[in-house]
């Protein structure tokens, strides 16, 4: 049985940003180069790329890497597919990822793991904005999500509205009453209202485009934290979209 599994989940909800996945940052398509990032991790036993069964997922899946598997779901809803991809599995554990990130962080990530170890009573593991929010619920784009195995799959039996169905963990965060919870407090040097990190449109690849060419292929949050204290402009263009696109 695999410990932990790295999830790349596939934002199917967006159909603009599925046509995204075929543009290309450093020569790799953003699948591959998020799945590069993920793979990185050390505290990950495996990472899979995880798609609905449309034809735009089918496009998806073949431009990841040869060594990343990629698991097709015919349910639903996005709980629905995590289940499914548990169960194929059978990992303790998952660390959902999402795909349209393109700055991830494998420290972070292997932190998430790390707590999650030492804290074994835990059924959910993530980082927490100022507001106390998952970061997840933001576009800061570099956290990840820890997610026990057996807690998916009872949100997955429990779950019934549809706003926690078409979001993975939305159900066993917001019912702490059943779950246990653990938040780490998000960086807070990427912890702003003028960040933004994760893709949902042409500004946002205008913006990881910038910081591609300013640090490189082995970039961290670090790093990216130090390059915007130094781009007004692209903080001030981050917030602005921030206010009207709003979470991911």
């Amino acid at each position: 049985m695999l410990k932990t599994l790295g999830v790349i989940e596939v934002p199917w909800q967006s159909a603009r940003m599925k046509g995204g996945f075929r543009r290309r940052l450093g020569g790799k398509t953003l699948v591959e180069w998020v799945a590069r990032r993920v793979s990185d991790c050390q505290r990950l036993d495996g990472v899979i790329l995880l798609v609905g069964d449309c034809e735009i997922d089918e496009e998806i899946a073949a431009l990841a890497p040869p060594d990343v598997p990629v698991f097709r779901s015919r349910q639903a809803d996005a709980l629905g597919r995590f289940a499914a991809a548990i169960d194929e599995y059978s990992p303790e554990a998952v660390v959902r990822v999402c795909a349209d990130t393109p700055f991830v962080d494998a420290v972070l990530i292997d932190r998430l793991v790390t707590t999650a170890e030492a804290n074994p009573e835990c059924d959910y593991v993530s980082y927490c904005c100022r507001d106390g929010k998952p970061a997840m619920l933001s576009a800061i784009g570099v956290h990840g999500e820890w997610i026990r195995a057996k807690a998916l799959r009872r949100a997955a039996r429990r779950a019934t509205a549809v706003a926690d169905r078409d979001s993975v963990t939305r159900y066993i965060y917001g019912h702490c009453e059943d779950f246990c919870l653990r938040l780490i407090p998000a960086p807070h040097q990427l912890d702003r209202d003028d960040v933004r990190l994760a893709i949902d449109g042409e500004d946002d690849w205008e913006h990881t485009q910038a910081i591609y060419d300013a640090l490189g292929p082995d970039v961290d949050w670090q790093r990216i934290a130090g390059l915007l204290d130094h781009q007004p402009a692209i903080r001030e263009r981050m917030e602005m979209l921030n206010r009207t696109l709003g979470v991911k």
